[in-house]
Parts: C-alpha cells; structure tokens; sequence
C-alpha cells in the first residue's frame, strides 16, 4: 500500500472522526465528499471505508450506510492530533480572571472544575493537593474554649485543614502561644510524614505544665491529617451527561455512580502525567468497567515541577477531543501559575 493511500486512509478517518463527534450521526461515503475535498471518487472512499471498517477502527450501525468510529478509532484519531484548538485571546483572559478571583486554593479549585464543565459541556473533577508531597507552612493554634482547640495546618501549596482538640484541662492563653510556638518549629518545612515523626516525639521534650495539651494536639494532627491524609475530590457539571444519556448504552447511573465513588476517579487523577501533557483515556482503557463508556481527559496542576493533583474532564467518547484537550491543557496551566504565584 502506497504512503498516498495510507495518508488518504487517515484523511478519511478523521473526517469521520470530526462529522460524527459535530452531528452523532453515522456518517456515509457521499457526506464525505461533500465536506472533504479528498480528491477521489465515490467508489474509492467506499473501499477506503471498507478497509477502516475491516481494520476495527469504524463500524457499521443497523442497517444504515453510514459508519460511526469505534474506541479504537479515537485512540487512533487522538494520536494524530498534532495540534489542538487554540483558545481566542478573550477565552484565555477570562478564564484566567474568573481563577485568579478565587480567595484560596480550594476556592480556585472549584472555580477550576466549574469553568471546565462550562466550557467542555462535561463533567469535570479536580483533586485536592495530596498531602504526601505537601511541607507544612505553618501550624496555627486557636483556643475555641478553655478544653477546646483549633488546630489549622497550612500547607505550602496553599491546602487548608482544620480539626479540633479536645482537653482534658483547660489551658490558658499564655501555654497556647506557647504551644503554637512548639509545634511550628517542629512541622515547619517539613513533609507530612517527617512531621509525623517530629510530633511524636515532641512530647517527651514538652514542658511539663502543656505536655496534656501537647499530647491531645499531636495526637489529633497525626491521627487525622499525617496517618490518614484524604485526597478530596471536587466535581461539577455531573448534569451535563444528562444530554448524551441516551448514548451510553449500560446507562447513565453507572457513570454518576463511578464519579460519586471518587476512588475511582482519584485513581485516574493520581496517574496524571507530568506537569504541561495531558492523558486521554478513551472507553475500555480505563481500568473500571463503569467508566467503559466513557473518556477521560485529565492534566496535573503543580508548583516548582511538582505535580500536585490532577484536574480533568469525564464525557461521552465522541466528545470533541482537539477542543477538550486544549481547556484541560489551559486550566492546569493557569491553576499551576495561581498555586505557584502563592
């Protein structure tokens, strides 16, 4: 087979690839020629058809002579994509405000997900820094009651978490300045697990007057931020599959289900390749069988090279990969400036 032939074979399939993902209908040899000028006749695209339909990467559905692209025919489609949709220069300014207006990382988190479901008409999820990476910032101790602590961790990616203390004693404002004092120089610019590790043994050195106090405090950020740290997930747009429910053919609850479970979505998250790529995972690649009917197209978000958490979009397979692919690509990057401007 000729290198001609091959190139016009692929011609032919992304051709398809676009009508259907633009009309979801099955798309004929005649509507080719019509749109395309691919320079051939009508009897040469039939038999290029033939060949793509043969090779799995297009299907014939019912009785129509129309062909839709099967998963293999995205992947396909999505490999050759050399260049994406460039968003408008007042695409790339409003996203970049509606972010940039967030108070802190979790609100612009949220901004992110609602933006992507805006603009991709998908469902869109982002994962909370995960605190395996994260070096504390500061630890901030509030006294709510005189047996009653707040304690607040702050982490250098801008990650908030919070928990209370309860006292057996009652502790005075002056042992909790001194408290707050002896745990910051302990957690400061350390990872979450050396921190773990500094906490406990924080209490043999403790005055004696605050060891209680320490003891409870340390106890509480070990056990609920160090040894059980939870990656959180945001979503938004979950609605937006409503549209295309019709074209998931073991049905929309499974999906909805899939993405409310979260772990299934944190594990996709959690494979996001490096800083600046995006992953498209098309139909059956994805590991759990509620997502087969769907694609996935996620990125990280990061600071200083490090990935930090993945944000991304869930949608049907016919979703319109070159556009989805650049939002995504934009999104991460705008979120990574935000969290490393901080």
């Amino acid at each position: 087979m000729s290198s001609a032939t091959e190139s016009r074979r692929r011609e032919v399939l992304r051709a398809i690839v676009a009508d259907y993902i633009a009309s979801q209908e099955p798309v004929g040899s005649k509507s080719l020629l019509e749109r395309y000028q691919l320079g051939v006749s009508s009897a040469t695209i039939r038999n290029d058809m033939a060949v793509l339909e043969n090779a799995g990467l297009i299907a014939q559905e019912h009785t129509s002579s129309g062909r839709v692209p099967t998963q293999k025919g995205y992947r396909v489609f999505v490999d050759s994509l050399h260049e994406v949709k460039p968003l408008s220069r007042a695409e790339r300014r409003a996203m970049l405000t509606f972010l940039e207006g967030g108070v802190d990382l979790e609100d612009v988190l949220r901004r992110s997900v609602q933006l992507l479901a805006q603009v991709t008409k998908q469902a869109a999820v982002v994962q909370m820094p995960n605190l395996k990476v994260s070096r504390v910032k500061h630890c901030e101790v509030v006294a709510l009651s005189p047996v009653r602590l707040l304690l607040v961790l702050i982490t250098d990616n801008g990650r908030v978490d919070q928990r209370n203390a309860e006292l057996d004693f009652p502790i005075d404002p002056e042992q909790t300045l001194r408290m707050r004092d002896i745990l910051n120089n302990a957690l400061a610019g350390r990872t979450l697990s050396d921190a773990s590790v500094e906490l406990s043994m924080l209490i043999d050195s403790a005055p004696p007057d605050i060891r209680p106090h320490l003891l409870k405090a340390a106890t509480t950020l070990i056990e609920t931020l160090v040894d059980q740290p939870s990656d959180r997930l945001i979503m938004a747009g979950a609605s937006n599959l409503t549209r295309v429910a019709r074209d998931f053919p073991d049905g929309l609850p499974a999906i909805i289900e899939a993405l409310e479970e979260q772990v299934v979505v944190l594990k996709l998250l959690a494979s996001v390749p490096d800083l600046g790529n995006v992953s498209v995972v098309i139909g059956e690649e994805n590991d759990d069988d509620q997502l087969h009917q769907v694609s996935v197209v996620a990125a990280g978000y990061g600071s200083e090279g490090a990935t930090l958490g993945g944000l991304g979009v869930v949608g049907p397979t016919f979703m319109d990969y070159s556009g989805t692919i650049s939002k995504v690509s934009a999104v991460a990057r705008y979120v990574s400036d935000i969290v490393g401007g901080e």
